[in-house]
């Protein structure tokens, strides 16, 4: 009776998570699978390859180790990734999680504030931004750089990288809030209580208390913003195009450059599936510091 059970169950869970199995196939593991066939084929979407497109093996890959505009793109992205997502963002968003920590009058509306670009769509924020940016006496960063006596520039001509960093941290920094809140929600008011009365200062607690146990809710927050800002691909698009001269073209708009304005398919899902490969290797990687089943 008791196997009996045990089977019926084991059958429930395994319908259970039936949908979930089949939408990851759909969408996930089948497009995968045809960004690698496609990478090893020299399909395009103009030319005699368009109609019958064939197999080329590596040939995709090797072009790829001497193209001097993928491993620009790609140190571009390594950048952006860098001081966005693992500095910016993550600094800015536990000071904010401290912050809301604490309680004072205008908790509710800072903490709107600081969440409210996680409401805001891509593309609307990109336009936003856009407007903020406009070169000339009209756009809004012109006119707040005025009062201090800073002529007009055009920030998004030259200073384009500096831009979208701001504007991907003013976007990620509610994400790494709550990631941080739930943190140190999770640490007990004890462990500061008996620190205090053992005459540790604000600074030692933060050294000695909160950051190695907030160290587990940090790996979990790099591993899904690296990952996520890697592929990001809306933002920096309209506001830029990956301009000027390229100086913004991050992997995710190298990849629509090569198969949507080159017409190169093949080509652009081969660096699709390295940048597939970096990704899993950063998440491997990060897993493993976390030292959990993630």
């Amino acid at each position: 009776m008791s196997a009996s059970f045990t089977r019926r169950e084991a059958w429930r869970n395994r319908f259970l998570i039936l949908p979930s199995v089949l939408l990851l196939a759909a969408f996930v593991a089948y497009p995968a699978g045809f960004a690698v066939y496609t990478s090893l084929t020299n399909e395009a979407l103009s030319g005699p390859a368009a109609m019958n497109p064939r197999f080329v093996g590596l040939a995709n890959y090797a072009k790829l180790l001497t193209d001097q505009n993928f491993w620009r793109s790609l140190a571009i992205t390594f950048w952006f990734v860098l001081f966005s997502a693992i500095i910016g963002q993550l600094i800015l968003g536990l000071m904010s999680a401290m912050l809301l920590n604490r309680r004072f009058a205008l908790r509710p509306l800072v903490n709107a504030i600081i969440l409210m670009p996680n409401a805001v769509p891509e593309v609307v924020a990109a336009l936003m931004w856009a407007s903020m940016l406009a070169a000339g006496e009209y756009g809004t960063l012109n006119n707040i750089v005025a009062w201090f006596g800073v002529d007009p520039q055009r920030w998004l001509t030259s200073f384009p990288l500096t831009m979208i960093i701001i504007v991907n941290i003013w976007r990620g920094i509610g994400f790494a809030m709550i990631l941080m809140t739930s943190g140190l929600s999770s640490i007990s008011d004890e462990l500061y209580e008996a620190a205090r009365m053992d005459g540790a200062n604000t600074s030692q607690i933060f050294r000695r208390i909160t950051l190695p146990l907030l160290v587990p809710t940090i790996f979990l927050y790099l591993l899904v913003s690296t990952v996520s800002t890697i592929a990001i691909f809306g933002l920096v698009f309209a506001l830029t195009r990956g301009g000027p001269a390229g100086s913004t073209e991050l992997i995710g708009i190298y990849i629509y450059n090569q198969s949507f304005n080159s017409y190169q398919l093949g080509y652009g899902s081969a660096v699709a599936v390295v940048v597939l490969v970096f990704s899993l290797v950063i998440g491997m990687l990060y897993v493993r510091a976390l030292k959990v089943d993630v």
